[in-house]
């Protein structure tokens, strides 16, 4: 009986270490994953993920004015809503991979992985991108599989430092977001945000905010392709 409970305690640990690491922003199998870049300069790269959808366009555009910002696009909606990722790439901003359905790429074929990615890209070079395709998973997942895919094809994988929404007392409250974001981003961040979607409306709203008090602590934004060249 020791023995088995034993053995039970271990196996719960490494499902539970394994599920942590599968969620880690910092560290993956294989490959390169940057979460934040290490510079002296105040800078960050403020990102978007999901999406897009054609109706909030216009609100998140006109939010961000002349800042240039990532958006990491599904590939599922950038066919429902086709115009947008062009007018995302003409108003200056970078354009990048969150694969076609949002699925968590754990534990799935390498055929199936692809597919996600490559069909996205196909779209964002469709829509008018040049640039490197970078990448971000959906949930941040990953185990096996997709790393090893993304070291062979030679794909940094995006993640981030500062996602206010991950707290469910400041998530739905633009004045908690605005004040999480100007609280912990430092030079080299990398912020998160969902701004899509109906009922991330208060996210929405705290994009402009966001934009003001980072420039009033004499922050400039880059994409995340412009954060990355720092390091060379």
């Amino acid at each position: 009986m020791k023995r088995a409970a034993l053995i039970a305690v271990a196996v719960v640990a490494v499902l539970y270490g394994t599920w942590r690491f599968s969620k880690s922003r910092t560290h993956q199998l294989f490959g390169e994953i940057v979460p934040r870049v290490e510079t002296s300069r105040k800078v960050v790269a403020l990102t978007f993920d999901d999406g897009p959808v054609a109706k909030s366009a216009p609100e998140i555009l006109t939010a961000l004015g002349a800042v240039k910002a990532t958006f990491f696009l599904c590939g599922a909606h950038m066919k429902e809503s086709p115009a947008v990722a062009p007018q995302l790439i003409a108003a200056g901003h970078e354009v990048g991979n969150h694969t076609w359905h949002h699925d968590r790429l754990v534990f799935k074929s390498p055929s199936y992985t692809r597919s996600e990615i490559e069909s996205t890209d196909a779209l964002i070079r469709a829509a008018g991108w040049r640039g490197p395709i970078h990448f971000r998973a959906p949930h941040c997942k990953k185990l096996v599989g997709l790393p090893w895919y993304l070291m062979r094809h030679r794909r940094t994988h995006i993640t981030w430092d500062v996602e206010p929404e991950s707290d469910p007392n400041i998530d739905h409250h633009r004045d908690r977001i605005v004040a999480d974001v100007l609280s912990r981003a430092r030079p080299g961040s990398i912020i998160l945000l969902h701004p899509w979607y109906h009922g991330r409306e208060e996210t929405r709203a705290a994009i402009a905010p966001i934009v003001a008090g980072l420039r009033a602590r004499g922050y400039d934004f880059l994409t995340v392709d412009e954060l990355l060249r720092l390091r060379r």
